[in-house]
């Protein structure tokens, strides 16, 4: 099971459910925004062993490989990653709440029970989606002079938007939103390291809305 974005949002984990293995990015929830790079497998010992094996050798394993000096910084991430990933599913909850309450669509709605940390907004048009950007890019603690624009993209068959002055490139526990610039112009808002960050950049984006006559407050 890819497991990503889904991490200490509930009390069960996929192999505690009959998953014989789960794998995830340490650079999203279980990193705890500390962890610069990295992925994790675990579930059933003997699929374990058997992708140690694959990755260097038959008899090596897990024995063999480069640290990096990213210990630490793992294991404090892990240790964090349950307090920051609460904050990160309150930020959504919070969203979810504002924007539904301005009339918007959301996914899931605010009272919904949450799976993972992805909030998705039907913002109605090209315009919402630049001027929620924006806001998230505002409150960010690194680029946060840097105005989102929609662009081209591999794999995309519409320009697509991105929000993230994240400390780590990539990382989607801190505050970020994105979405490709085409009907229903949904923009899809995760993270924020701490619960105040998160409210933050969702109150930036509702000032932006207004500032570009989208919304009313």
């Amino acid at each position: 099971v890819d497991n990503c974005y889904g991490e200490f949002t509930e009390l069960t984990e996929p192999v505690n459910v009959g998953a014989d293995m789960m794998v995830g990015s340490l650079i999203k929830n279980p990193g705890g925004g500390l962890a610069p790079t990295g992925g994790y497998i675990c579930g059933r010992a003997d699929l374990i062993e058997r992708c140690a094996r694959r990755l260097t050798a038959p008899g090596l394993g897990r024995e063999v490989g480069a640290n990096l000096g990213l210990l630490t910084s793992f294991y404090q991430g892990f240790f964090l990653a349950p307090t920051v990933v609460a904050s990160a599913v309150k930020g959504a909850v919070f969203a979810a709440a504002c924007y539904e309450r301005l009339g918007f669509r959301v996914v899931p709605p605010a009272a919904e029970t949450r799976h993972d940390i992805i909030q998705a907004v039907e913002l109605g048009s090209r315009e919402g989606m630049i001027a929620f950007c924006k806001g998230i890019q505002s409150a960010a603690p690194v680029d946060s002079y840097v105005t989102p624009e929609p662009s081209p993209m591999p794999g995309y068959d519409s320009d697509v938007i991105m929000a993230a002055g994240a400390f780590v490139q990539g990382s989607s526990i801190e505050l970020s939103a994105d979405g490709p610039t085409r009907p229903p112009y949904a923009v899809y808002f995760q993270g924020g390291l701490t619960w105040y960050h998160a409210k933050l950049g969702i109150l930036m984006s509702l000032q932006k809305m207004q500032e570009a006559g989208l919304i009313s407050l």
